[in-house]
């Protein structure tokens, strides 16, 4: 019987130990609620591979987790760690986009650095968190590679700007003028355009709720957590 018991743990905690590895995310289960991880790192990759050395996040590994996460009855809320550079637009917005339309708690904790397309993954929970020392990179829609120079082609970054523009300003509490004027800041950083904002400063522009490390981030989950259960309960 022992023995037994001792199997089931170790398959269990290799079923907990698998999706780290692979995929940065795991299942927190406590007395609170069973919470879902998931680790947004490095460059978000879109549909070109991004070379073996590089640390990235592949938006066809999140996209299905987060639908499991929305339909599982064993997961009550997530938990999103942010610590990215960037990456791909489309893929990005696709993931905050997935979050911010989840019916369960969403919480986002900014550590280290939301940076470029991180800023619509931060806001995209229904309450979001920034450690004090992390940074926040705003700026214009860049590409690389070929550009045709033609009109159509700063229509089309004009356009994917605004959906970027309009996507934090509706999930978050900044002024449409204060996001735009942070993307377009001259003198800030070398050779591009856009301003880095820190923690405090994320806050007070209203674009992060709250600054607070991972027990704030757990606690105010497990809060809304708590909250949602009672909801059910009536």
């Amino acid at each position: 019987m022992d023995e037994e018991k001792k199997e089931e743990g170790l398959l269990s905690k290799e079923r907990t130990v698998e999706p780290i590895v692979e995929l940065g995310s795991a299942l927190i289960e406590s007395g609170k609620g069973r919470v879902h991880v998931l680790t947004v790192v490095g460059q978000i990759e879109g549909h070109q591979m991004l070379p073996a050395d590089s640390k990235s996040t592949k938006y066809e590994h999140v996209m299905p987790l987060l639908a499991m996460v929305e339909e599982s009855d064993e997961v009550d809320g997530l938990l999103v760690l942010l610590n990215t550079v960037g990456g791909d637009i489309e893929a990005g917005l696709a993931i905050a986009e997935l979050i911010s339309s989840m019916s369960k708690p969403t919480v986002s904790l900014v550590l280290g650095g939301g940076h470029s397309i991180g800023v619509p993954l931060a806001v995209s929970a229904k309450r979001s968190f920034i450690a004090p020392s992390a940074a926040m990179t705003i700026h214009p829609v860049r590409m690389n590679g070929l550009i045709i120079g033609v009109p159509q082609t700063f229509y089309y970054f004009e356009r994917i700007q605004e959906r970027i523009i309009q996507f934090v300003t509706a999930n978050s509490n900044v002024k449409r003028e204060d996001f735009t004027r942070l993307m377009l800041q001259t003198g800030q950083l070398a050779a591009d355009v856009g301003s880095v904002i820190y923690g405090e400063e994320a806050v007070q522009l209203g674009i992060i709720d709250r600054i607070g490390g991972l027990s704030d981030a757990l606690g105010c989950l497990h809060e809304m957590i708590e909250g949602e259960k009672a909801k059910q309960n009536r």
